[in-house]
């Protein structure tokens, strides 16, 4: 039987439009910096890349500064500046924060001043959404940033990290959107490209296609695609919790449902390892997590589930399932059928 993949929080298989805007953006081989003509072929795939992250992201008149990845934005952003940030924030954004702001049980923080932070939109791990206030320095958009109606526009902030291969692009290449006139000191430092703020000859193939993939990416919400996904998200949700009594899920209250990605859902059985869940589903032929992919092969409780008030127990016993836009319900039903009979086992198992 064919393998499911429920790791889209991870990175997101490359779609249609990204391969084909990159296949096509291989046979343009000048340097974007050339003057003559094959150079401005190439320059002319960038530009048109960055107008269509501009455009899906609603960032018409901000800077759009292609980078390496969401990674490297964040260094780029944050380096420098004493930033504050909140205890869940992904490890990429964490190194660079100083205080650490805690979060509330729901995975939630109070920013006292917006200009000094940085904040995450949505978390990769719970899908928790941050009520972002106005005026922050930095707003990590990487997660949300084609699941969620967002636009750079409305948050007024003065920077925003996006990646191309959370939603079908390709990896290796990100963006910082950046507030016009915005001061900001370059990191890699050279040929003056991206506008002064990155050195270095552009990513055309990479670009062309976070090009492509951003603006599918929008499309598609526009379409309420992802409000479907949502519906199979619950449905796994509502099934596990019918048979595993003691699974918490988390972010999510029976009265109260809080805000999160759409694909996203966190939960934990308390005792049964989510290393050993991982593992136990990879053979059983689905691809899950148990927690950010940047954290893989640590074996240790998750810190964002500490954070928000959990104990180790639940916080190493987390899996993270985050569904794609190809996602069918049957994928959903055979992962909880699969799921559910090595549930069984471990019960028995721990008397």
């Amino acid at each position: 039987m064919k393998r499911v993949y429920l790791d889209h929080n991870a990175t997101t298989p490359l779609r249609v439009e990204a391969r084909d805007a990159m296949v096509a953006a291989m046979d343009v081989f000048g340097n974007p910096s050339s003057v003559h003509g094959e150079g401005r072929a190439a320059k002319s795939l960038v530009e048109r890349a960055r107008a269509q992250v501009a455009a899906a992201f609603g960032a018409d008149g901000a800077d759009v500064v292609f980078v390496s990845s969401a990674t490297e934005a964040a260094a780029l952003a944050c380096a420098g500046r004493g930033l504050m940030g909140a205890e869940v924030e992904h490890d990429a954004v964490a190194s660079w924060i100083d205080p650490v702001l805690p979060v509330d049980a729901a995975g939630r923080v109070s920013v006292a001043e917006p200009e000094r932070s940085v904040l995450q939109l949505a978390n990769s791990e719970t899908g928790v959404v941050q009520d972002l206030p106005q005026g922050l320095a930095v707003v990590d958009a990487t997660q949300a940033f084609g699941k969620l109606p967002v636009a750079f526009n409305w948050m007024g902030c003065q920077m925003a990290l996006v990646s191309a291969h959370k939603l079908g692009g390709p990896k290796g290449i990100g963006a910082l959107v950046m507030k016009r006139g915005t001061d900001l000191a370059a990191q890699l430092k050279g040929g003056g490209q991206e506008m002064g703020r990155r050195a270095g000859t552009e990513n055309v193939i990479g670009i062309a296609g976070f090009g492509a993939a951003a603006e599918a990416a929008a499309r598609e919400l526009d379409e309420g695609r992802w409000a479907e996904v949502e519906k199979i998200r619950n449905i796994l949700e509502f099934s596990i919790a019918a048979a595993a009594k003691e699974t918490i899920f988390v972010g999510k209250d029976a009265l109260n449902a809080l805000a999160r990605l759409p694909n996203t859902s966190c939960f934990a059985t308390p005792g049964w390892k989510g290393e050993t869940q991982v593992m136990q589903m990879d053979l059983a032929g689905f691809a899950v997590s148990a927690g950010s992919a940047c954290s893989s092969g640590k074996v240790r409780a998750s810190r964002v589930l500490r954070a928000m008030g959990y104990g180790d127990e639940v916080a190493s016993s987390a899996i993270r399932v985050s569904l794609g836009l190809d996602t069918t319900e049957e994928d959903v039903s055979r992962f909880v059928e699969a799921w559910l009979k090595t549930y069984e086992r471990f019960r028995a198992r721990a008397g």
